[in-house]
Order: structure tokens, then C-alpha cells, then sequence
């Protein structure tokens, strides 16, 4: 058998994409997972100084905040000139537009770590199993997604494409936790276990609301294409419901739709589903389940 024609192979695998590289692969003008990962990593080093660091992986890695801007302006920059290729924008534009970006974005940390402080409070005051504060950084997924999720939001805020979804992607991976950067979530939130938790783009979350694993705050299906069967698109489609303030959600419960509220100081109960708004201080629960209990024959005692 003769050998494969690489160069052909090779052209043809790489042809959808060719308008996305600059001069190869090697020069994506799009951020990777690599960088977008180590984006996470100095970012945890910086709101929580070596609690996340691992000494050794990080030893090359620049920890004081002048070497974390220098690395979030090459991604933010290759994030925008992957639009510009994109739109047929100008490139020339992207070198001070990524400064103006990073700077702003640098701004705002002290604001991401006053609302991360407030969720540490808040797992610290609604779990009896946190002894302190510390175990709740060191061991609670939780933590880390939304301090992942509150920075991607500001950039997401500021417009920067790719980098954001990438860096909440980044966290889903490592926690199990999906939160897109889009969401908008109020201080003092608890996430309890996390795992399988799904909270979408136009979702509005209130003040010191607790949600429990497996909750999906999502989208409706059935909405998502207007008459004309074209599926819309981006934040202006609202989607997803709104939390208000001080609602709590138990595990496995589904909560769907753009126009769906959940009122204040409500409880959702497990497993529920549920595509309609509710008002302040309500209960929604299933039924409780009807059971049956019988004795399982002995093969013992028939002997």
C-alpha cells in the first residue's frame, strides 16, 4: 500500500480554517486553551495569593499583577484580531484597543474580589461542614468557578470576544460548574456541591441567593426561534430566567424560559421543573411521592 499524500491530507483538514490564521497554526489570531487556562491560573493567585498556586507549575509563570496585565493584553489581543479578521476590521486598531481593554478589566479587581469575599461568607454562613473560611477556597469548587465567572463577566461587559467564554469554560471543566461569563450574579452567592450546575448567558441572579447541584437555570426551547424559524441570537434574546433576591434552589431542579421570575425569599424544591414565574415567598414543590413497601421473601426461613 502506497503511503498517504500528507501535503494534500494535511491542506485539506486545515482549508475551513484558513481564514483564522495569521501565518500558520502557530499564529493563531484566536487565544488557546493553554494560555487561556494559565489566564485562570494567575488570575486565582491574584484574587487569593497562594491558596491555588501550585508552587512548582507556576514557578515561570509571572505572579505580581504587572506580569498578569501583560499576559491578559497577548490573549485579549489575539481575541480581537480574531473579530477583526472576522468583520473585516481594521488590525491595526487591536495593539491599543487590547491596553485600553486590559487596563479597564485590571480596574476591576478590586470590585471581583469584594463580591468573591461575599460569597466565601455565604458558603461560611449557610454550610455547617465549612469550619472556616480557608477550607471554603481550598475545597470548594464553588469559589473558584465565580472567581473565574466574575472576571470573565467584566471582560464579557467590555466586549472582548472569545476569551471570556473560554476562561468559564476553562472552570466547567475543572468543577463541573457551567456558567457563561454573560450571567449577571448578585453578591453573597452560594453554590453548594456544584457539580452539574447550568446557569445561561441572560440569567439574573439576585443578592444572596443558594443554589444546590444539578440546578439548571436555562433556556426554552421552544422559544428560541421566532416565526420566521431563524434562531436568534446573543444577549439581547433574553432567555433565561432571573433569580430574585434570597431565592434558594434545591438540587435537580430545572428552571427554563426568558420570561420566567423567580420571586424573592422563594424555595424551589428538587427535581422540579418549572417554565413559569412564581411570586415573592413562594414553595414549589413536587408531590410527594407515593410509596410502597413490601417484605422480600426469605429463602431462609422456607428452609
Amino acid at each position: 500500500m502506497r503511503e498517504p499524500d500528507f501535503h494534500r491530507i494535511e491542506d485539506y483538514l486545515a482549508r475551513p480554517y484558513a481564514d483564522l490564521f495569521v501565518q500558520g497554526p502557530h499564529l493563531a489570531s484566536f487565544p488557546d486553551r493553554r494560555n487561556a487556562g494559565i489566564i485562570c491560573n494567575l488570575l486565582l493567585n491574584q484574587l487569593f495569593p497562594g491558596f491555588f498556586a501550585d508552587r512548582q507549575a507556576v514557578a515561570d509563570l509571572p505572579r505580581d499583577l504587572k506580569g498578569f496585565h501583560g499576559e491578559l493584553i497577548k490573549q485579549i489581543r489575539r481575541s480581537l484580531r480574531y473579530l477583526a479578521r472576522a468583520t473585516g476590521g481594521n488590525l491595526e486598531e487591536v495593539y491599543p484597543q487590547a491596553k485600553n481593554l486590559t487596563d479597564a478589566v485590571i480596574e476591576e479587581l478590586t470590585g471581583i474580589l469584594d463580591l468573591l469575599q461575599s460569597d466565601i461568607e455565604a458558603a461560611y454562613a449557610n454550610d455547617p461542614a465549612a469550619l472556616d473560611r480557608g477550607i471554603i477556597i481550598l475545597g470548594y469548587p464553588a469559589i473558584e468557578t465565580l472567581a473565574i465567572q466574575r472576571f470573565a463577566h467584566q471582560l464579557y461587559r467590555l466586549n472582548v470576544p472569545l476569551l471570556p467564554r473560554m476562561l468559564t469554560e476553562i472552570a466547567h471543566s475543572r468543577t463541573g460548574i457551567d456558567i457563561h461569563p454573560g450571567a449577571r450574579i448578585g453578591e453573597s452567592f452560594f453554590i453548594d456541591h456544584g457539580t452539574g450546575v447550568v446557569i445561561g448567558e441572560t440569567c439574573t441572579i439576585g443578592r444572596r441567593c443558594v443554589i444546590y447541584q444539578g440546578v439548571t437555570l436555562g433556556a426554552w426551547n421552544p422559544t428560541a426561534k421566532g416565526d420566521e424559524g431563524i434562531l436568534h441570537r446573543g444577549s439581547d434574546n433574553k432567555r433565561h430566567p432571573d433569580l430574585e433576591d434570597q431565592v434558594t434552589v434545591y438540587a435537580g431542579a430545572t428552571i427554563l424560559g426568558g420570561d420566567t421570575v423567580i420571586g424573592h425569599h422563594s424555595v424551589i424544591g428538587g427535581e422540579v421543573w418549572l417554565t413559569k414565574s412564581v411570586e415573592p415567598y413562594s414553595v414549589v414543590m413536587l408531590e410527594e411521592p407515593r410509596l410502597t413497601i413490601r417484605r422480600r421473601r426469605n429463602p431462609a426461613a422456607a428452609g
